[in-house]
């Protein structure tokens, strides 16, 4: 007796197990389905889409019909309120409209359950056949990218044919009946239920589908499936709100709070009424998918009606309770370059000392940083050095103009010879910025997206020879604010130290290859790039000292100063790389 217990608990787990593992498929298939969608509509249409929205978005009703075509295209609210949110974030879209639109597209969401609720099984293999044959036969990237969107809706509708057989065994297990019965019997608790749901998918679409499939095969009551409705319309509000706390500027967060607002209200309204609402809808039809369908319609539309008079004031609301951010000061503009005392040379020439002062130590955090995205493939990192580069250039234009305007007058030599001094570093730090930028960062790039790696001892001779560049242009900051002729002589010793350091890396980096001791031939070619940059780098940093020494009267031979002056040229943000 004991055995025939143990084989038939054998068999109703195998057959369970069966049961999820069609069902958790089904979703997925169903999730990539409106992935495909949504991917292929923006591909095809995206830029038409944005522009079309920036001009129509001026009126509440004109904001209110875009949304929900937007939302009928792209198979999402919340794709709609993420691109919506950009818009708002950035100043395209009045906070108004916006509004507007996400009421539209929470009613779009409805219209695309509706048209996904009647059976169309029969016509997912013509559209998955159609789709197939537009993206692999279209010539054209809007053929193929239509095609993705036939393939997707194919998708779901097959998806919607998975879960119902799926879950048509499980209808008359008690067991399973129990199980939901127990999760679903309290109306908050499900109400959270269909929120978590919603949010996991991080579509309303796919969760309400999911839920018609329940009610379908009576997993769920009535009653418990209107809560899971509520509950998937608050989880839908609850992505586009988490990644707008990602941003520091409060303003960034109304659109998606006063899109969670609307869902968390309605879903307020309506928990009491389900039952009056259960019955009504029971009288005018009376079938478990429609019941779901029809409700959640009668929940958005409803919604909508109620906000649309008051979006004005609602708007006003929301930018009162999270205003604008103060304006933080621009990094690109010049801190120390004052226009009132051009009038007086050595005090202009003295703020546009300390303003390339500060290009520097723009110019020295990059070079840090640097090194550290290479090592860490660290794509955010990269992206921040790159746009410190703009900051750098504004910087030096702006020093550039003003020592222009300082020296329109006549100087005397020593101001004369400071401008030009000035004049001489910022260039080389223009310079710098660029070779950064425009080089070591496109080699991280590759570093990343080759996902390349160095030896242990490639790594450790890379950073070694990285911590003297970046000490060097400490050195020649220093010996442009001091002028002292012994740490101008010492800079230029180090360049001679560093064009040998160089030579001594790339001999043991091509021993290390000639021994198999390097990870792959790509990274060895990166790691010589790197050498080559940095040493680049290290040719405009030793040109400082030549204003220092001359006005000591202890330049270096003339043929010295001619070999640094070509390897300085040679290194610009133009040359090439072997």
């Amino acid at each position: 007796m004991g055995n025939a217990y143990t084989l038939l608990a054998l068999h109703l787990l195998k057959w369970g197990m069966k049961v999820l593992l069609d069902l958790f498929g089904g979703v997925a298939l169903l999730l990539w389905g409106l992935h495909m969608v949504h991917s292929g509509i923006v591909r095809a249409f995206g830029a038409s889409i944005r522009s079309w929205m920036g001009r129509l978005l001026k009126t509440r009703l004109h904001a209110f019909g875009a949304g929900l075509g937007v939302t009928a295209l792209l198979q999402s609210s919340t794709a709609t309120a993420l691109m919506l949110s950009s818009f708002a974030a950035s100043g395209l879209v009045a906070l108004m409209p916006a509004l507007g639109v996400m009421l539209g597209a929470n009613v779009g969401t409805a219209l695309i359950v509706q048209a996904l609720s009647f059976d169309a099984s029969a016509i997912s293999p013509l559209l998955l056949l159609i789709g197939v044959m537009a993206f692999k036969r279209s010539q054209s990237s809007t053929g193929k990218d239509l095609g993705r969107v036939a393939i997707g809706l194919g998708l779901m509708l097959l998806s919607l044919h998975i879960l119902l057989d799926s879950l048509e065994p499980a209808e008359h297990a008690p067991v399973v009946r129990e199980l939901f019965a127990a999760i679903t019997g309290d109306t908050l608790l499900t109400v959270l239920i269909g929120a978590v749901l919603a949010w996991a998918a991080h579509s309303s679409v796919a969760t309400i589908l999911l839920i018609m499939s329940f009610s379908y095969s009576h997993f769920v009551t009535p009653h418990a499936a209107l809560a899971l409705v509520l509950g998937a319309n608050v989880g839908s509000a609850i992505t586009p709100f988490m990644e707008s706390l990602s941003s520091s500027n409060p303003a960034h967060r109304r659109l998606p709070m006063g899109n969670l607002i609307n869902r968390v209200l309605g879903c307020l309204l309506f928990m009491p009424l389900l039952g009056l609402l259960l019955k009504l809808l029971d009288r005018l039809e009376y079938n478990p998918v429609r019941l779901v369908v029809d409700f959640h319609t009668l929940f958005n539309v409803v919604m909508a009606l109620v906000f649309l008079p008051v979006l004005p004031a609602f708007a006003r609301l929301l930018e009162r309770w999270l205003p604008d951010e103060q304006a933080q000061t621009d990094p690109a503009q010049p801190l120390y370059l004052d226009t009132g005392v051009t009038s007086n040379p050595a005090v202009a020439l003295a703020c546009a000392s300390r303003e390339t002062l500060h290009m520097g130590d723009i110019v020295h955090g990059m070079l840090q940083q640097s090194m550290k995205a290479m090592m860490e493939n660290d794509r955010k990192l990269v992206i921040e050095v790159c746009q410190r580069d703009n900051v750098v250039d504004s910087l030096h234009e702006a020093i550039k103009l003003y020592v222009v305007k300082v020296t329109q007058d006549s100087l005397d030599e020593a101001d004369s010879r400071r401008a030009m001094e000035i004049l001489s570093l910022a260039i080389n730090l223009e310079h710098i910025g660029d070779i950064i930028d425009k080089s070591l960062m496109e080699l991280a790039t590759k570093k990343i997206k080759r996902q390349l790696d160095f030896s242990d001892e490639g790594a450790a001779e890379l950073e070694a020879f990285h911590n003297i560049i970046q000490d060097n242009l400490k050195l020649a900051l220093n010996v442009f604010l001091t002028g002292d002729v012994k740490s101008a002589h010492h800079l230029l010793a180090e360049k001679k130290r560093v064009r040998h350091l160089e030579m001594v890396a790339a001999e043991n980096h091509l021993m290390r290859l000639r021994q198999g001791r390097v990870v792959s031939i790509e990274s060895s070619s990166l790691h010589l790039d790197i050498l080559r940059d940095l040493k680049r780098i290290h040719s405009h940093i030793c040109a400082t000292a030549y204003p220092a020494l001359e006005a000591a009267g202890q330049l270096p031979k003339p043929t010295d100063r001619f070999v640094a002056a070509a390897g300085a040229d040679s290194a610009g943000p133009n040359s090439g790389r072997a």
